[in-house]
C-alpha cells in the first residue's frame, strides 16, 4: 500500500515556473505549503534515467535529500508515434539551453514533414507522458504515471501552459493545450492523470 502523506510542507522539484504553478494549482485543495526547488536555491540534478518514472524519481531524492523535507517531481514529454517515441524523455533537451520550445516545436514539426507525416493527415498521433514520483528524507518514494492522447497540429495556436501544448490537440477537442484555460488543462492532462492516481495513493482518507 503506498505511504500516506500527511506532512504539512512540500517542494516540488523544478526549476520550471510553468510545472510549478501547474502543480500548486493542483495542490491547492490539500492544504500544503508549497515552495519549489528554485525557490530553496536547490540544483538540478543530472537526469540519467532511460525513463520518465526514473528520472522523475531521480529528481524528488535529490530535492527531499538537501532540503530534509518531502519532494514532489514529475518527468514528462511528448512522444511521437512517427518518430519512434521522439522526442520522449529528451523533451526539455530538444528545446536547447534557453528552453525555447518554439525552436523544439519546430523541430518536431521538421522531423514530421520528413517522416512523410504532412499537416492535416495521418501519421501525427502523439500523446503526452507524465511520471509523479514523492520522496521523503528517508528513501522513500511512491511512483505513478499517466498519459493524455491526441493530434499534433501545425502551426501553433495558443499561448497558455507551455513547452509544446500550442501543437498539442488532444482527443475529443478542437483546441491545443496552449488554447485551453488551465482549469480546463488541468482536468484532462497527463500530468493531471497521474496526479489523481497520486492523491488516491497518498493523500486520500
Amino acid at each position: 500500500m503506498p505511504r500516506r502523506f500527511d506532512e504539512a510542507r512540500l517542494v516540488v522539484a523544478s526549476h520550471n515556473t510553468g510545472k510549478v504553478r501547474e502543480f500548486g494549482d493542483l495542490l491547492a485543495d490539500h492544504r500544503i505549503d508549497v515552495t519549489s526547488a528554485a525557490e530553496l536555491g536547490l540544483p538540478e540534478p543530472e537526469e540519467t534515467g532511460a525513463t520518465f518514472p526514473a528520472n522523475a524519481e531521480i529528481k524528488a531524492h535529490a530535492a527531499a535529500a538537501a532540503c530534509g523535507l518531502p519532494a514532489l517531481a514529475d518527468d514528462s514529454g511528448l512522444v511521437v508515434e512517427a518518430l519512434g517515441g521522439a522526442p520522449g524523455i529528451r523533451s526539455a533537451r530538444w528545446a536547447g539551453p534557453e528552453k525555447d520550445f518554439a525552436l523544439a516545436m519546430q523541430r518536431v514539426e521538421d522531423e514530421l514533414l520528413n517522416a512523410g507525416a504532412m499537416a492535416h493527415e495521418q501519421g501525427r498521433r502523439a500523446h503526452f507522458a507524465a511520471a509523479l514520483a514523492l520522496a521523503w528524507p528517508d528513501d522513500h518514494v511512491e511512483t505513478f504515471e499517466g498519459a493524455v492522447h491526441g493530434e499534433l497540429v501545425w502551426p501553433p495556436r495558443g499561448n497558455r501552459g507551455f513547452g509544446y501544448d500550442p501543437m498539442f490537440v488532444p482527443d475529443g477537442y478542437t483546441i491545443t493545450f496552449g488554447e485551453m484555460v488551465p482549469a480546463q488543462k488541468h482536468r484532462i492532462s497527463h500530468r493531471a492523470d497521474a496526479f489523481r492516481k497520486l492523491v488516491a495513493g497518498c493523500f486520500a482518507a
